[in-house]
């Protein structure tokens, strides 16, 4: 398998394709963005830790019968993905009130809400990925009433299987973004990453941040907190 031309590059990976195959080839970058790309700093070590980490938590999901757009891993900082048309959304599930949610909405953060709840916002740097609605989804063409439904149940099992994992591992699981696409079949899936960079995740014991508001506040240096819970995740298979 080889690895063809750069098709994509964003702010924390590089996509290339992989000739006579329905595959892309990923590269995670050491850099590290706040503010929809305001702040950026090249961080030796980071990507590689995304990787691994994502890694970790994707094959753990498939072994709970969640599919994704993951295949392999290749390298400490490559991996191997299937092609999918991506929503030009993220999806937003909260367990405990935090960041933008306690702002909006005045509730302290740390409050264990009721149920989780799931969100949408439109994937647009320029207008800050906005929160939007099941209705502004719907009139934005960028999915239809079927598939809103399917994502936010897809979001809800994800929740549950990672809610399990982080337990086991003594951080409690905050919120997190998600994103799906569908492959050449239709079939919406899991896509993207998931790791410290798109969770928020809290220490049980300490209520210490070990993700990257580490970063977004300057409270730490990021690579020992991602590594931190590359150690707890990769221990539970042990």
């Amino acid at each position: 398998m080889d690895k063809g031309h750069l098709l994509y590059e964003g702010k924390a990976k590089a996509l290339y394709s992989i000739p006579e195959q329905n595959w892309l080839w990923v590269e995670y970058k050491d850099q590290a963005t706040a503010g929809n790309g305001e702040r950026k700093e090249s961080i030796s070590g980071k990507g590689q830790l995304n990787n691994l980490i994502t890694s970790v938590i994707f094959e753990y999901l498939s072994s709970e019968g969640i599919p994704s757009h993951f295949i392999k891993k290749l390298s400490d900082t490559e991996q191997v993905i299937e092609k999918v048309d991506m929503f030009n959304l993220e999806v937003v599930v909260r367990n405990v009130a935090a960041g933008s949610f306690s702002r909006r909405l005045g509730v302290s953060e740390g409050t264990v809400l009721s149920k989780p709840i799931v969100e949408f916002y439109l994937k647009d740097d320029d207008l800050n990925d906005p929160f939007i609605n099941d209705a502004h989804v719907t009139a934005l063409n960028l999915a239809d009433e079927a598939e809103v439904s399917e994502l936010k149940t897809k979001a809800l099992e994800i929740n549950h299987a990672l809610k399990k994992m982080f337990d086991k591992a003594d951080i409690t699981l905050i919120d997190f973004k998600l994103e799906f696409g569908k492959n050449s079949d239709g079939t919406i899936l899991l896509a993207d990453e998931i790791s410290p960079d798109t969770c928020r995740l809290w220490d049980k014991n300490t209520n210490n941040r070990l993700d990257k508001d580490v970063f977004r506040h300057n409270t730490g240096d990021i690579i020992p907190v991602y590594q931190e819970v590359l150690d707890r995740l990769t221990q539970l298979n042990k």
